[in-house]
C-alpha cells in the first residue's frame, strides 16, 4: 500500500468538516437539535429497514441490524457529517435473487466481500470518478431505482407464507383477492394520505412514522384481519452478535458471491456518493468521497460478520436529518443508538404493524424518489440526453443499477465523442509572414473520432510548396491524432512539399515531444505555441 495514499487518508481524517465539533461549537441548544434529529431519523428508519428486509427476502431483524451497524460506523468515520446510512431498497432488490437461490448465509458472505471491495475503492481514491456521471444518467438512475422499489412492493400483495431462518419471506404464494385485497389497498392508500397530510399539520413526528402508527392503531382497535409483520416472523432481538458466514471456503463459493459483491459494492458507492454530493450542496461543505468509500466498506464488512444485510447511504433519511438540523456526527450516532433501543425493547409493537402500512411508506418513497421533472424536460433537452435518461431507466429495471449507470456513462461518452468528431474543420488563407504559403487554421479537437475528418481537410495535390497548420483553435488529444498528423506529413513529403505546425497548446506539445517528434524551441515560443516543421530529427517533425 503506497505511503502517499496512507498519508492522504490520514490527512482527510483530520479535515475540519470531518470533526465532531460544529463550527460554532457545541452548545446545549445544538446538542438538543442533534439528538432530536437523530431520534426523528431512527423512528423513520424502523419501518423502512423492515420493509427493505422483506424486499430482500430476509428476516426483518437482518435489515434492522444492518441499519444499526452501517448507520453507526458511517456516522463515526464517514465522509460527510449529516449523512445517514442503512439498509436500502437499491441493494435489497439485488440481494433477493441471491437469497432465493443460495440462502441468507451466502448473503452475509457477499456483504463481507462487498465491504472489502469498497474499502479497496476508497484506498485507490476511485470515489472522485463519480463526477464523470452525467446528469441524464443521474435522472435515469433515480427513476429506475423508484420503479424497481415499486415493483418489489407488489410481492406484498400475496398471501404471506411462513418465514423460516432461510429468510425467503414473501416469495411464492397466491395473490390476494376479494375483500383482503380491497382492505390491503385501502390501508395502503390511507397510509399514503397520512404521510402526505402530516407535514402540513406538524413536523414534530416524522410523516412515515405517523402513517404507520395511525394505520397500525386503526387495525388493532378495529381488529382487522390483515397481514402483519408478526405473521411473517418474530423480530424480537438482542444485541447483534459475531456470526461468521456459514459457507464453504471454496472457489465455487467465490464464483457465487463475487458477481453480487461487485454489483452491490458499485450500487452502494454510487448511491452513497450521490447522497454525499447532495448533502454537501445543502450544507455548503464538501465531503470526502474516498473517505466515504472506506467508511461504507468498513461498515459492510463488519455488518456481514454480525448478521446484517449490508447497506449504503439513504437519500431520504439523510434529507430528514439535514432538514431537521442535524449537522454533526452526533445526529447519526444518536439515530443508530435509538434504533438499537427499538430493536431491544419495541419488538412486540413492531410485530403488530400491518404490511399495508409498510407498503404505503414504500410507495411514498417511490413517489419522492422519482424525478418527475424529467418527464417534462424530455422534450426540451437534446435528443441524446433524453435517450440516455430513458435508457438508464429501462436498464435499471431490467438489469441492475450498476450496469445501468455504466451503460449510461458509456453511451454519453460515445455521444460526446461523436459530437466533437463532427466539430473538426479548417479555415484556409494565405500566410502573411511566409510568402506563397497556405495556412490551415484547424478548429475543433483532434482525437480518434475526428482523425479521419482531419485528413479530409487537406488538398495535397493542389496546395503550394509550403503549408502551415495552425492549431491555435484546436488541440491534439491522443495517439490517433499524432498518427493523423504523421500521415498528412508523409503525404506532403512524398509530394516534395514542406509542412509546418504552429500554435500547439502546452498539452499538445507534451504529447508530440513524448512521441519523439518535436525539436523544442522555447526561446522562439516560450508559451509553447511552437512552430515546427517536418524536416529535422526523425525526418517527419522538427523545430522551426
Amino acid at each position: 500500500m503506497p505511503r502517499a495514499i496512507l498519508a492522504s487518508f490520514a490527512n482527510r481524517l483530520a479535515m475540519p468538516d470531518l470533526r465532531w465539533m460544529p463550527d460554532e461549537g457545541f452548545t446545549p441548544s445544538r446538542l438538543r437539535i442533534e439528538l432530536l434529529s437523530g431520534l426523528t431519523v431512527a423512528l423513520a428508519l424502523v419501518p423502512e429497514a423492515v420493509a427493505f428486509a422483506f424486499v430482500a427476502g430476509v428476516h426483518p431483524l437482518v435489515g434492522l441490524y444492518a441499519a444499526f451497524l452501517v448507520g453507526l460506523i458511517t456516522a463515526l468515520i464517514g465522509g460527510r457529517p449529516g449523512m445517514i446510512s442503512g439498509a436500502t431498497g437499491a441493494l435489497a432488490v439485488v440481494m433477493v435473487a441471491l437469497v432465493a437461490q443460495h440462502g441468507v448465509e451466502y448473503l452475509f458472505a457477499t456483504v463481507v466481500l462487498m465491504g472489502i471491495l469498497q474499502v479497496f475503492a476508497g484506498i485507490m481514491q476511485w470515489g472522485k470518478f463519480i463526477r464523470l456521471v452525467p446528469h441524464p444518467v443521474m435522472l435515469g438512475f433515480v427513476n429506475g431505482l423508484a420503479i424497481v422499489i415499486f415493483l418489489a412492493q407488489l410481492g406484498q400483495f400475496k398471501v404471506p407464507g411462513s418465514m423460516e431462518n432461510t429468510g425467503h419471506g414473501m416469495s411464492g404464494g397466491e395473490w390476494l383477492s376479494g375483500t383482503p385485497l380491497y382492505l390491503m389497498l385501502g390501508l395502503v392508500a390511507l397510509t399514503m394520505a397520512i404521510i402526505w397530510v402530516m407535514p402540513r399539520i406538524t413536523r414534530v413526528i416524522p410523516a412515515p412514522l405517523a402513517g404507520i402508527g395511525i394505520v397500525a392503531a386503526l387495525v388493532i382497535a378495529v381488529g382487522l384481519d390483515v397481514p402483519r409483520v408478526g405473521d411473517l416472523a418474530s423480530i424480537q432481538g438482542g444485541l447483534p452478535s459475531l456470526h461468521v458466514p456459514m459457507v464453504p471456503l471454496t472457489w465455487e463459493t467465490l464464483e457465487i458471491i463475487l458477481p453480487y459483491s461487485v454489483i452491490l459494492a458499485a450500487i452502494g458507492l454510487i448511491e452513497s456518493l450521490l447522497t454525499l454530493n447532495l448533502v454537501g450542496e445543502i450544507t455548503g461543505k464538501r465531503g470526502g468521497a474516498s473517505q466515504e468509500c472506506i467508511a461504507q466498506g468498513v461498515a459492510n464488512t463488519v455488518t456481514g460478520f454480525f448478521g446484517g444485510m449490508g447497506g449504503c447511504a439513504m437519500i431520504g433519511q439523510s434529507m430528514i436529518n439535514v432538514k431537521s438540523g442535524g449537522r454533526t456526527r452526533v445526529a447519526g450516532v444518536a439515530a443508530a443508538v435509538f434504533l438499537l433501543v427499538f430493536i431491544l425493547f419495541a419488538a412486540p409493537v413492531i410485530e403488530l404493524i400491518p404490511l399495508a402500512a409498510l407498503v404505503g411508506v414504500m410507495f411514498m418513497v417511490v413517489i419522492g424518489t422519482f424525478a418527475w421533472n424529467s418527464l417534462t424536460i424530455l422534450r426540451k433537452v437534446p435528443l441524446m440526453d433524453a435517450f440516455v435518461i430513458l435508457l438508464v431507466t429501462v436498464v435499471t429495471v431490467m438489469e441492475d443499477l450498476a450496469v445501468a449507470v455504466v451503460v449510461g456513462v458509456v453511451v454519453s461518452a460515445l455521444a460526446y465523442a461523436w459530437n466533437n468528431a463532427r466539430r473538426i474543420s479548417a479555415h484556409t488563407r494565405e500566410s502573411v509572414t511566409d510568402k506563397g504559403a497556405k495556412v490551415y487554421e484547424i478548429r475543433g479537437p483532434l482525437f480518434f473520432g475526428s482523425s479521419d475528418g482531419f485528413a479530409e481537410l487537406f488538398d495535397v495535390a493542389s496546395d503550394p510548396d509550403t503549408v502551415i497548420v495552425d492549431f491555435a483553435e484546436s488541440r491534439v488529444v491522443d495517439q490517433s491524432a499524432l498518427q493523423a498528423i504523421e500521415a498528412i506529413a508523409q503525404k506532403y513529403e512524398a509530394a516534395g512539399k514542406q509542412i509546418k505546425l504552429r500554435h500547439l497548446s502546452r498539452d499538445c506539445h507534451k504529447l508530440l515531444k513524448k512521441a519523439g517528434h518535436l525539436m523544442v524551441d522555447s526561446d522562439d515560443d516560450p508559451d509553447y505555441a511552437l512552430a515546427v516543421d517536418y524536416s529535422v530529427r526523425t525526418g517527419i517533425l522538427g523545430g522551426h
